[in-house]
Protein backbone atom coordinates (compact mmCIF):
# COMPACT_ATOMS: atom_id res chain seq x y z
CA UNK A 1 0.00 0.00 0.00
CA UNK A 2 2.64 2.38 0.87
CA UNK A 3 4.79 1.48 -2.23
CA UNK A 4 1.49 2.44 -4.07
CA UNK A 5 1.28 5.87 -2.36
CA UNK A 6 4.43 7.20 -3.30
CA UNK A 7 3.71 6.27 -6.81
CA UNK A 8 0.94 7.88 -6.71
CA UNK A 9 2.92 10.32 -5.25
CA UNK A 10 5.50 10.76 -7.80
CA UNK A 11 2.85 10.97 -10.26
CA UNK A 12 1.27 13.63 -8.53
CA UNK A 13 3.83 15.65 -7.88
CA UNK A 14 4.59 15.87 -12.08
CA UNK A 15 1.49 17.85 -12.28
CA UNK A 16 2.23 20.59 -9.45
CA UNK A 17 4.42 23.95 -9.81
CA UNK A 18 7.60 24.02 -8.06
CA UNK A 19 7.84 27.74 -7.24
CA UNK A 20 6.42 27.35 -3.92
CA UNK A 21 6.23 30.72 -2.26
CA UNK A 22 6.27 33.53 -4.74
CA UNK A 23 4.10 33.14 -8.28
CA UNK A 24 4.61 35.65 -11.35
CA UNK A 25 4.35 39.43 -9.26
CA UNK A 26 5.46 42.62 -10.63
CA UNK A 27 5.73 45.30 -7.81
CA UNK A 28 4.49 49.18 -9.38
CA UNK A 29 5.09 52.43 -7.53
CA UNK A 30 3.46 55.94 -8.93
CA UNK A 31 3.78 58.93 -7.14
CA UNK A 32 1.31 61.07 -8.40
CA UNK A 33 2.26 65.08 -8.18
CA UNK A 34 -0.03 67.57 -9.95
CA UNK A 35 -0.46 66.59 -13.74
CA UNK A 36 2.65 64.22 -13.11
CA UNK A 37 2.61 60.23 -12.28
CA UNK A 38 6.62 59.16 -11.35
CA UNK A 39 6.24 55.32 -12.14
CA UNK A 40 8.78 52.65 -10.90
CA UNK A 41 8.11 49.19 -11.76
CA UNK A 42 10.09 46.48 -10.32
CA UNK A 43 9.48 43.40 -12.94
CA UNK A 44 11.45 39.88 -12.12
CA UNK A 45 14.13 38.64 -14.68
CA UNK A 46 12.80 35.45 -14.68
CA UNK A 47 9.77 36.63 -16.62
CA UNK A 48 11.25 38.56 -18.83
CA UNK A 49 13.33 35.90 -19.81
CA UNK A 50 10.74 33.35 -20.66
CA UNK A 51 8.56 36.98 -22.16
CA UNK A 52 11.39 38.69 -24.75
CA UNK A 53 14.61 36.22 -23.68
CA UNK A 54 17.33 37.60 -21.73
CA UNK A 55 19.87 34.93 -21.63
CA UNK A 56 21.39 35.48 -24.56
CA UNK A 57 24.52 33.11 -24.55
CA UNK A 58 22.11 30.34 -23.26
CA UNK A 59 24.18 29.08 -19.99
CA UNK A 60 21.18 29.55 -17.53
CA UNK A 61 22.72 33.00 -16.05
CA UNK A 62 21.51 36.68 -16.58
CA UNK A 63 24.16 39.16 -16.58
CA UNK A 64 24.08 42.57 -15.93
CA UNK A 65 25.46 43.22 -19.37
CA UNK A 66 22.87 40.82 -20.93
CA UNK A 67 19.76 42.86 -19.23
CA UNK A 68 21.88 46.62 -20.26
CA UNK A 69 21.68 45.16 -23.75
CA UNK A 70 17.71 44.45 -23.84
CA UNK A 71 17.21 47.91 -21.80
CA UNK A 72 15.04 49.05 -24.84
CA UNK A 73 13.13 45.73 -25.47
CA UNK A 74 12.10 45.59 -21.84
CA UNK A 75 10.70 49.32 -22.13
CA UNK A 76 9.06 48.54 -25.73
CA UNK A 77 7.38 44.85 -24.07
CA UNK A 78 6.23 46.27 -20.62
CA UNK A 79 4.89 50.07 -21.52
CA UNK A 80 2.66 49.54 -23.57
CA UNK A 81 1.14 47.27 -21.27
CA UNK A 82 0.69 49.75 -18.38
CA UNK A 83 -1.78 52.54 -19.62
CA UNK A 84 -2.64 55.32 -17.04
CA UNK A 85 -5.02 58.14 -18.13
CA UNK A 86 -6.83 61.32 -16.51
CA UNK A 87 -10.17 63.17 -16.73
CA UNK A 88 -10.56 60.37 -19.49
CA UNK A 89 -7.38 61.38 -21.33
CA UNK A 90 -4.19 59.43 -21.74
CA UNK A 91 -1.10 60.38 -19.85
CA UNK A 92 1.63 59.08 -22.35
CA UNK A 93 4.80 57.67 -20.51
CA UNK A 94 8.84 58.14 -21.62
CA UNK A 95 11.21 55.76 -19.24
CA UNK A 96 13.67 57.73 -17.17
CA UNK A 97 15.99 55.05 -15.98
CA UNK A 98 17.17 51.46 -15.85
CA UNK A 99 18.17 49.68 -12.69
CA UNK A 100 18.82 46.18 -11.29
CA UNK A 101 16.96 44.94 -8.06
CA UNK A 102 17.24 41.63 -5.73
CA UNK A 103 13.64 40.89 -4.22
CA UNK A 104 13.17 37.35 -1.75
CA UNK A 105 12.65 35.32 -4.85
CA UNK A 106 15.23 36.71 -7.19
CA UNK A 107 16.37 39.88 -9.21
CA UNK A 108 14.05 42.40 -11.09
CA UNK A 109 14.66 44.50 -13.82
CA UNK A 110 13.72 48.07 -12.61
CA UNK A 111 12.15 50.50 -14.75
CA UNK A 112 11.78 53.90 -14.20
CA UNK A 113 9.11 56.28 -16.07
CA UNK A 114 7.34 59.02 -16.20
CA UNK A 115 3.76 60.16 -17.17
CA UNK A 116 2.58 63.37 -17.92
CA UNK A 117 -1.13 64.05 -17.59
CA UNK A 118 -2.86 66.95 -19.68
CA UNK A 119 -4.23 67.98 -16.55
CA UNK A 120 -5.22 66.96 -13.02
CA UNK A 121 -7.75 64.99 -12.33
CA UNK A 122 -9.43 63.39 -9.00
CA UNK A 123 -9.81 60.21 -10.45
CA UNK A 124 -6.68 57.85 -12.16
CA UNK A 125 -7.17 55.07 -14.20
CA UNK A 126 -4.54 52.32 -14.75
CA UNK A 127 -4.94 49.53 -16.83
CA UNK A 128 -2.35 46.51 -16.62
CA UNK A 129 -1.84 43.70 -18.71
CA UNK A 130 1.68 42.71 -18.21
CA UNK A 131 2.16 38.70 -18.87
CA UNK A 132 -1.65 38.12 -18.57
CA UNK A 133 -1.41 36.38 -22.39
CA UNK A 134 1.46 34.33 -20.93
CA UNK A 135 0.29 33.61 -17.10
CA UNK A 136 -2.83 33.70 -16.16
CA UNK A 137 -1.69 33.85 -12.84
CA UNK A 138 0.47 36.49 -12.95
CA UNK A 139 -0.29 39.52 -10.31
CA UNK A 140 0.38 43.51 -10.31
CA UNK A 141 1.12 44.70 -7.11
CA UNK A 142 0.13 48.34 -7.27
CA UNK A 143 1.69 51.66 -4.02
CA UNK A 144 0.04 54.59 -4.99
CA UNK A 145 1.34 57.31 -3.59
CA UNK A 146 -0.56 60.77 -3.26
CA UNK A 147 -0.23 63.86 -0.83
CA UNK A 148 1.57 61.72 1.99
CA UNK A 149 -0.35 59.14 2.32
CA UNK A 150 -0.37 55.41 -0.19
CA UNK A 151 -3.19 53.20 -1.23
CA UNK A 152 -2.54 49.26 -2.83
CA UNK A 153 -4.03 47.23 -5.44
CA UNK A 154 -3.49 43.94 -6.81
CA UNK A 155 -4.15 44.20 -10.94
CA UNK A 156 -5.30 40.35 -12.46
CA UNK A 157 -6.41 39.38 -15.85
CA UNK A 158 -10.10 39.17 -13.87
CA UNK A 159 -9.48 43.36 -12.59
CA UNK A 160 -6.43 44.74 -15.50
CA UNK A 161 -8.21 47.96 -15.20
CA UNK A 162 -9.05 49.95 -12.40
CA UNK A 163 -9.77 53.48 -11.22
CA UNK A 164 -8.27 55.17 -8.00
CA UNK A 165 -9.57 58.56 -6.30
CA UNK A 166 -6.56 60.97 -5.99
CA UNK A 167 -7.66 61.96 -2.04
CA UNK A 168 -6.21 62.29 0.95
CA UNK A 169 -6.61 58.86 2.66
CA UNK A 170 -7.81 57.84 6.28
CA UNK A 171 -5.25 55.28 8.48
CA UNK A 172 -8.52 52.77 8.40
CA UNK A 173 -8.50 52.99 4.67
CA UNK A 174 -4.74 52.07 4.67
CA UNK A 175 -5.32 49.52 6.99
CA UNK A 176 -7.91 48.19 5.33
CA UNK A 177 -5.65 48.25 2.20
CA UNK A 178 -2.89 45.99 4.21
CA UNK A 179 -5.54 43.48 5.66
CA UNK A 180 -6.46 42.45 1.87
CA UNK A 181 -2.83 42.39 1.30
CA UNK A 182 -2.45 39.83 3.96
CA UNK A 183 -5.15 37.81 2.87
CA UNK A 184 -3.38 37.84 -0.77
CA UNK A 185 -0.38 36.74 0.45
CA UNK A 186 -1.37 33.57 2.85
CA UNK A 187 -3.24 32.37 0.09
CA UNK A 188 -0.44 32.30 -2.51
CA UNK A 189 1.96 31.63 -0.17
CA UNK A 190 1.81 27.57 -0.86
CA UNK A 191 4.77 26.23 1.63
CA UNK A 192 2.69 28.38 4.16
CA UNK A 193 0.01 26.58 3.45
CA UNK A 194 0.98 23.07 3.16
CA UNK A 195 2.94 23.87 6.24
CA UNK A 196 -0.16 24.70 8.20
CA UNK A 197 -2.09 21.59 6.65
CA UNK A 198 0.38 19.26 7.34
CA UNK A 199 -0.06 20.07 10.77
CA UNK A 200 -3.97 20.13 10.64
CA UNK A 201 -4.40 16.57 8.48
CA UNK A 202 -3.82 14.51 12.11
CA UNK A 203 -6.40 16.52 14.14
CA UNK A 204 -9.09 14.99 13.53
CA UNK A 205 -7.40 11.35 14.28
CA UNK A 206 -5.09 9.98 17.19
CA UNK A 207 -2.19 7.64 16.72
CA UNK A 208 -3.65 4.19 17.61
CA UNK A 209 -1.21 0.92 17.59
CA UNK A 210 -1.80 0.00 13.91
CA UNK A 211 -2.06 3.23 12.47
CA UNK A 212 -4.38 6.57 12.40
CA UNK A 213 -7.81 6.36 14.18
CA UNK A 214 -10.76 8.49 14.19
CA UNK A 215 -11.54 10.95 17.14
CA UNK A 216 -14.73 10.18 18.77
CA UNK A 217 -16.38 13.80 19.08
CA UNK A 218 -15.30 17.28 17.65
CA UNK A 219 -14.19 18.87 20.68
CA UNK A 220 -11.07 17.48 20.58
CA UNK A 221 -10.28 17.83 17.19
CA UNK A 222 -11.19 21.38 17.74
CA UNK A 223 -8.51 22.11 20.50
CA UNK A 224 -5.98 20.46 18.41
CA UNK A 225 -6.60 22.78 15.93
CA UNK A 226 -6.53 25.71 18.04
CA UNK A 227 -3.34 24.84 19.98
CA UNK A 228 -1.78 24.52 16.43
CA UNK A 229 -3.17 27.62 14.81
CA UNK A 230 -2.92 29.69 17.81
CA UNK A 231 1.42 28.50 18.38
CA UNK A 232 1.60 29.43 14.53
CA UNK A 233 -0.10 32.94 15.04
CA UNK A 234 2.25 34.14 18.00
CA UNK A 235 5.25 32.68 16.47
CA UNK A 236 5.11 34.42 13.08
CA UNK A 237 3.70 37.77 14.85
CA UNK A 238 6.49 38.06 16.79
CA UNK A 239 8.82 37.35 14.03
CA UNK A 240 7.09 39.46 11.40
CA UNK A 241 7.09 42.37 13.77
CA UNK A 242 11.08 41.94 14.25
CA UNK A 243 12.01 41.79 11.02
CA UNK A 244 9.12 44.40 9.80
CA UNK A 245 10.80 46.98 12.55
CA UNK A 246 14.47 45.68 11.67
CA UNK A 247 15.51 44.43 14.93
CA UNK A 248 16.16 40.89 13.23
CA UNK A 249 17.43 40.03 10.17
CA UNK A 250 18.17 36.85 8.09
CA UNK A 251 19.42 35.96 5.23
CA UNK A 252 16.54 35.29 2.55
CA UNK A 253 17.88 31.98 1.26
CA UNK A 254 18.27 30.31 4.55
CA UNK A 255 14.82 31.58 5.68
CA UNK A 256 13.60 30.25 2.55
CA UNK A 257 15.08 27.18 2.82
CA UNK A 258 14.02 26.68 6.32
CA UNK A 259 10.24 26.79 5.71
CA UNK A 260 10.43 24.44 3.17
CA UNK A 261 12.45 22.04 5.28
CA UNK A 262 10.01 22.69 7.79
CA UNK A 263 7.14 21.54 5.67
CA UNK A 264 9.26 18.32 5.04
CA UNK A 265 9.36 17.71 8.97
CA UNK A 266 6.07 18.41 9.95
CA UNK A 267 4.16 15.99 6.81
CA UNK A 268 6.55 13.21 7.55
CA UNK A 269 5.87 13.61 11.28
CA UNK A 270 2.47 12.13 9.97
CA UNK A 271 3.75 8.76 8.86
CA UNK A 272 6.77 8.89 10.97
CA UNK A 273 6.11 9.78 14.25
CA UNK A 274 8.84 12.39 16.06
CA UNK A 275 6.95 14.94 17.59
CA UNK A 276 3.58 12.44 18.55
CA UNK A 277 0.87 14.88 19.68
CA UNK A 278 3.17 18.07 20.48
CA UNK A 279 2.44 19.66 16.77
CA UNK A 280 1.90 22.73 17.98
CA UNK A 281 5.58 23.03 19.76
CA UNK A 282 6.15 22.10 16.10
CA UNK A 283 4.23 24.95 14.87
CA UNK A 284 5.45 27.51 17.19
CA UNK A 285 9.34 26.55 16.31
CA UNK A 286 9.03 27.03 12.81
CA UNK A 287 6.81 29.66 13.00
CA UNK A 288 9.10 31.75 13.95
CA UNK A 289 11.06 31.26 10.40
CA UNK A 290 7.67 31.66 8.60
CA UNK A 291 7.31 34.91 10.21
CA UNK A 292 10.56 36.08 8.53
CA UNK A 293 9.02 34.51 5.45
CA UNK A 294 5.68 36.96 5.73
CA UNK A 295 7.97 40.37 6.83
CA UNK A 296 9.95 39.59 3.33
CA UNK A 297 6.67 39.51 1.35
CA UNK A 298 6.20 42.62 3.30
CA UNK A 299 9.00 44.64 2.51
CA UNK A 300 8.31 43.74 -0.93
CA UNK A 301 5.33 45.55 -1.05
CA UNK A 302 6.80 48.70 0.09
CA UNK A 303 6.41 49.79 3.90
CA UNK A 304 4.31 53.56 4.24
CA UNK A 305 7.19 55.60 6.26
CA UNK A 306 4.13 57.43 7.99
CA UNK A 307 2.56 54.55 8.88
CA UNK A 308 4.25 51.40 9.34
CA UNK A 309 3.08 49.88 12.84
CA UNK A 310 -0.17 50.22 11.13
CA UNK A 311 0.66 48.01 7.94
CA UNK A 312 2.24 45.61 9.94
CA UNK A 313 -0.73 45.58 11.97
CA UNK A 314 -3.43 45.26 8.78
CA UNK A 315 -0.94 42.51 7.10
CA UNK A 316 -0.83 40.49 10.05
CA UNK A 317 -4.58 41.10 10.42
CA UNK A 318 -4.59 39.52 6.72
CA UNK A 319 -2.60 36.53 7.65
CA UNK A 320 -4.74 35.63 10.31
CA UNK A 321 -7.90 35.73 8.52
CA UNK A 322 -6.96 34.33 5.50
CA UNK A 323 -5.51 31.32 8.11
CA UNK A 324 -8.71 31.29 9.55
CA UNK A 325 -10.50 30.57 6.29
CA UNK A 326 -8.41 28.22 5.34
CA UNK A 327 -8.89 26.26 8.69
CA UNK A 328 -13.04 26.81 8.42
CA UNK A 329 -12.84 25.08 5.40
CA UNK A 330 -10.37 22.29 6.07
CA UNK A 331 -12.16 21.27 9.59
CA UNK A 332 -15.56 20.39 8.98
CA UNK A 333 -14.32 18.70 5.51
CA UNK A 334 -11.89 16.55 7.74
CA UNK A 335 -14.13 15.87 10.27
CA UNK A 336 -16.74 13.97 8.24
CA UNK A 337 -14.69 11.95 6.41
CA UNK A 338 -12.36 10.85 9.23
CA UNK A 339 -14.12 7.46 9.94
CA UNK A 340 -13.19 6.64 6.17
CA UNK A 341 -10.37 4.94 4.64
CA UNK A 342 -10.01 7.52 2.08
CA UNK A 343 -9.02 10.04 4.55
CA UNK A 344 -7.00 7.90 7.26
CA UNK A 345 -5.10 6.34 3.99
CA UNK A 346 -5.27 8.31 0.59
CA UNK A 347 -5.35 12.31 2.40
CA UNK A 348 -3.58 11.93 5.72
CA UNK A 349 -0.60 9.73 4.56
CA UNK A 350 -1.01 9.78 0.85
CA UNK A 351 -1.27 13.57 1.21
CA UNK A 352 1.80 13.87 3.84
CA UNK A 353 4.08 11.94 1.29
CA UNK A 354 2.77 14.19 -1.33
CA UNK A 355 3.45 17.18 0.91
CA UNK A 356 7.26 16.38 1.92
CA UNK A 357 7.97 15.29 -1.41
CA UNK A 358 7.26 18.33 -2.98
CA UNK A 359 8.74 20.59 -0.03
CA UNK A 360 11.98 18.58 -0.57
CA UNK A 361 11.87 20.00 -4.18
CA UNK A 362 11.35 23.17 -3.05
CA UNK A 363 14.18 22.70 -0.09
CA UNK A 364 16.72 21.51 -2.81
CA UNK A 365 16.08 24.55 -4.85
CA UNK A 366 16.17 26.96 -2.32
CA UNK A 367 19.17 25.75 -0.53
CA UNK A 368 21.73 24.89 -3.53
CA UNK A 369 20.09 27.77 -6.11
CA UNK A 370 18.90 25.13 -8.40
CA UNK A 371 16.00 24.68 -10.44
CA UNK A 372 15.06 20.79 -10.57
CA UNK A 373 11.45 21.41 -11.98
CA UNK A 374 10.45 23.78 -14.42
CA UNK A 375 6.63 23.85 -15.92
Amino acid sequence: MIARLILLVALLLLVLPAQAHKPSDSYLTLSVDGATVNGQWDIALRDLDFAIGLDANGDAEITWGEVRDKHAAIAAYALPRLAISAANKPCPANVTGHLIDDHTDGAYAVLRFRADCSEASGILQVRYGLFFDLDPQHKGLLRLEYQGSSSTAIFSPEKATQDFTLAARSKWTQFADYVQEGIWHIWIGFDHILFLLALLLPAVAMRARHGWQAVDAFRPAFWNVFKIVTSFTVAHSITLSLATLGLVSLPSRLVESVIAASVVVAALNNVFPIFSERRWAMAFAFGLVHGFGFASVLADLGLPSDALILALVGFNAGVELGQLAIVAVFLPLAYGLRRTLLYRRAILLGGSLLIALLAGVWFVERAWDMKLLSF
